[in-house]
């Protein structure tokens, strides 16, 4: 009886390390990170020169189109700073894709659903080409498309991007200027005519679309 009693001990010890090795690999793959940016996917952005994030609010420029503002921010948890990426309105990306480099995009601010956009108006401080935040409920026009420039085949989340506005073919960037009242000590976010470290972006924080994932995405 007690060798018995080994044996079942001895088998009881040996299931529970081998579904406890499981349950650790579903973990450990839960844990996996996806290296691309995906469509579908919610990121706030760095522009790498200024170590600022890319922010809108309901706040409307005074001159120039009138329309939202756009800005950069210090701050690293402003909700105002999240943006979802997604496709063209007439060729949508299909959820937890991954974008390729060249692709055109849209950026939709989560707070406001409006665009992130561009057109041939001044910007207010640079007097480079405006930036604005466009549309209602993420319906725009295409002053909202941005073709995402990077090196490899996909978008990569550690890669420094640049964002090309494909009507006017101005890069998305900040050349450090600083608003006051009422938006103080935010910076102006202009579009530029030519590549510079002014123009370069990198995903931060967010909430990533993995492909196999329908309806939730891992946090960073």
């Amino acid at each position: 009886m007690a060798t018995l009693g080994c044996s079942k001990t001895a088998l009881f010890y040996q299931m529970s390390s081998f579904f406890f090795c499981l349950l650790l690999s579903f973990a450990l793959c839960e844990d996996f990170e996806y290296p691309y940016v995906t469509c579908g996917s919610v990121v706030k952005l760095l522009n790498t020169r200024n170590n600022v994030r890319l922010h809108s609010h309901d706040v409307k420029y005074g001159s120039g189109s009138g329309q939202q503002s756009v800005t950069a921010v210090d701050s690293s948890d402003d909700t105002n700073s999240y943006w979802a990426v997604k496709g063209k309105a007439d060729k949508p990306c299909v959820r937890g894709t991954p974008i390729k480099c060249g692709q055109t995009i849209r950026l939709m601010h989560t707070t406001t659903r409006r665009n992130l956009h561009s057109h041939y108006f001044q910007s207010p401080l640079s007097r480079n080409q405006e930036v604005s935040a466009f549309g209602t409920d993420g319906l725009g026009d295409t002053g909202d498309y941005w073709a995402v420039t990077c090196s490899g085949t996909y978008w990569e989340r550690d890669d420094m991007v640049r964002f090309k506005h494909t009507v006017t073919e101005m890069y998305l960037h900040i050349t450090g200027d600083t608003y006051g009242r009422p938006i103080h000590g935010q910076r102006e976010v202009c579009a530029y005519p030519k590549p510079d470290s002014g123009n370069f972006w990198r995903v931060m924080e967010g909430v990533f679309i993995k492909p196999t994932e329908t309806s939730s995405g891992g946090k960073r």
